[in-house]
């Protein structure tokens, strides 16, 4: 089976279940598609995320989208009925035909890597998005629901029918919210399934025994908003002061209520006892439960009715053998039984928070036996290997989408260009150094020279000529910083080894060129090993400090075009080029130094008036026209580099 998984946003620190969810269906040999609408809002990421196989694709910035768009309507796969249909019944705000922009993307990308049917997680803009990569495509989907996506997100019952309707099942997080699904979606209450998050209990190897701190010590996590009913944690706290009581309280997490509520801990003089730790890696939260004594959580409905539906904080601290005070809201009692894995009151009700604090503060006994009745029930009920099976099961009773009869057999010579891909690394574009590159990649694609352009980075203020946008639908383009920057996070011990190695080295790139390229590199490295590429060819100075970084991490050749007027230095890119299979250089001192590889780049002159190229070509004694025969050697350089090893 192979899977897509539609994300609005992927990865959220806080929806550590979508990765446990998908790490779990990898382990059972599900092969994964992973599309994210929009990039991470942080760069903070669970460690485990590093696990996934599968590599995440975003989708490219709304101008190249709407490239796409005007290209689609052109060859009739524009979903326009759909499009004109949703606006009128629904309105402007569902933003039908930009989630038709997107669908454009991945629908191509499920369709090219051969996606039999793809999931959602959250009824929001994603499960919208969905119904216009099923129609663009007729890839079938599935949807699973938690509570505030559908309740206040999406925000228009009609449109959750439909989404309902048009999903080949959907998956409910609780009993509570697949009731709450049924009474919205009557005609679609037989296929929603209750399937719970599950939990990987390999995070958690061993009980955490219980803690004897001197002074009980509190944790809670969660988003600091209002829901999640942390201004009534600290009003309980203030409580237990005055009562006498001794302990410390740390809530993490981060959110717009940050200033807010410090503001209470401050005006309740609590500050020695309750900490806003902010946001924390997984690894560092499971130390926080490790030394913690209680786990509290005092989910409330807000003001506008979003509420917690069946928060996972919850389920890992009972996974680690900690009592949880929680409140009686939603599915919380599915996870929490009270007087068996924690106690359970009235959302809002400080006083009975208060008292069930205490309650566990004064017995270590009974903090014990909540602690092993939890760990027990996620044992019984939420592990991931059994809250995965149901969801195989449905997909396996999911038909897949209905494939094109397969094209002739490759010859042989084609198949094996196909294994040798050529990436072309372009560190922004349009660029005004690299003129010809419209025309190049035409003539290459009229060698069947199989060419993969990565862009670095788009500049957005420049303006796309016909060619320009021709080119730009095939272009994979890099996610924002936040992505570079998660990726440089994940990685710390390749990070400091790429620096040392720079440190070490008598000719060094700019440190602020080296640091943004290098972290390209990290993000780049794993989409050019999924495309099999095993030829870089930088096309400028910059891209070619990336390049060589590539050349450190995987197995692949390099070669560069040296710009007229290069941002590096000079002796740099003398040592660069000594690492390079080949290149095209418009300096001609650098040219002579260079082995028969190197050619001149006739393409650096283009945008020279014609008379003035012929005089320069005579005064040099090259012909600085490009005709035929340049862009044919050039294309047989490519693919002999191509084909040989680093």
């Amino acid at each position: 089976m192979r899977l897509g998984y539609l994300y609005s946003r992927y990865p959220v620190i806080s929806q550590t279940f979508c990765d446990a969810e998908m790490l779990a269906l990898e382990r059972l040999g599900v092969e994964l598609e992973i599309g994210s609408v929009y990039p991470p809002l942080t760069s903070l990421r669970h460690e485990h995320i590093s696990r996934l196989r599968a590599l995440i694709h975003y989708a490219p910035p709304q101008k190249i989208l709407r490239i796409w768009e005007k290209e689609a309507k052109t060859t009739g796969k524009w979903p326009g009925e759909l499009v004109d249909r949703h606006e009128r019944k629904y309105g402007s705000g569902v933003k039908a035909e930009q989630r038709a922009r997107n669908a454009l993307y991945f629908a191509d990308l499920f369709t090219r890597n051969c996606v039999d049917r793809f999931h959602v997680h959250f009824a929001n803009r994603a499960a919208h998005t969905a119904l216009f990569v099923k129609e663009i495509s007729g890839i079938p989907f599935s949807v699973t629901a938690h509570g505030q996506d559908f309740m206040k997100d999406l925000g228009n019952d009609d449109l959750l029918r439909e989404i309902c309707a048009g999903a080949e099942f959907v998956a409910a997080e609780t009993d509570y919210s697949r009731e709450l699904l049924c009474q919205r979606c009557p005609d679609s209450a037989a296929k929603i399934h209750r399937v719970y998050n599950g939990i990987d209990l390999e995070r958690f190897p061993d009980l955490f025994p219980p803690q004897a701190n001197a002074a009980p010590h509190i944790i809670s996590v969660g988003r600091l908003v209002a829901f999640k009913g942390f201004e009534h944690l600290i009003d309980a706290c203030g409580e237990l002061v005055r009562r006498g009581l001794d302990f410390t309280c740390e809530i993490i997490g981060d959110g717009p209520l940050r200033d807010d509520l410090q503001a209470k801990i401050d005006m309740l003089n609590l500050s020695s006892r309750v900490s806003l730790l902010g946001s924390l890696s997984q690894v560092a939260v499971l130390e926080k439960l490790r030394s913690a004594d209680i786990f509290a959580l005092a989910s409330v409905t807000d003001p506008q009715g979003a509420s917690d539906v069946f928060p996972t904080v919850i389920i890992e601290a009972m996974t680690a053998a900690r009592p949880v005070v929680s409140t009686r809201l939603a599915g919380i009692p599915e996870s929490v039984v009270h007087g068996e894995t924690g106690l359970l009151v009235s959302p809002g009700d400080t006083t009975e928070l208060a008292q069930a604090l205490e309650q566990l503060m004064r017995d270590p006994g009974l903090r014990s036996r909540l602690g092993r009745g939890g760990r027990a029930r996620v044992e019984q009920h939420f592990q991931i290997e059994h809250t995965a099976a149901p969801l195989v099961e449905l997909f396996e009773k999911t038909p897949a989408a209905t494939r094109k009869p397969r094209q002739r057999r490759a010859s042989q010579d084609e198949a094996a260009i196909a294994t040798h891909q050529i990436a072309y690394l372009i560190d922004c574009w349009p660029d005004k150094d690299l003129p010809l590159l419209e025309h190049e990649f035409q003539q290459m694609k009229q060698r069947n020279v199989p060419i993969v352009p990565v862009v670095c980075e788009l500049n957005s203020a420049a303006r796309l000529t016909r060619a320009m946008e021709q080119l730009a639908l095939s272009m994979e383009f890099l996610p924002d910083a936040m992505v570079m920057e998660a990726e440089w996070r994940a990685n710390p011990a390749l990070g400091q080894k790429l620096e040392e190695e720079r440190a070490q080295k008598d000719i060094r790139a700019p440190s602020a060129i080296f640091l943004r390229q290098a972290r390209l590199a990290l993000v780049v490295r794993r989409m050019l090993q999924e495309k099999k590429v095993s030829h870089v060819h930088a096309t400028s100075s910059r891209a070619l400090v990336c390049a060589l970084i590539l050349q450190e991490l995987i197995d692949v050749t390099v070669s560069a075009t040296i710009e007229p007027r290069p941002e590096l230095p000079q002796s740099w890119i003398e040592s660069a080029l000594r690492k390079c299979k080949g290149g095209r250089l418009s300096d001609r001192k650098l040219l002579r130094e260079r082995s028969r590889s190197f050619v001149f780049d006739k393409a650096a002159f283009c945008s020279t008036p014609r008379k003035v190229v012929g005089l320069l070509g005579k005064n040099i004694g090259i012909d600085l026209t490009t005709g035929a025969s340049f862009w044919q050697e050039w294309a047989e350089l490519l693919v002999r580099w191509s084909g040989e090893k680093a």
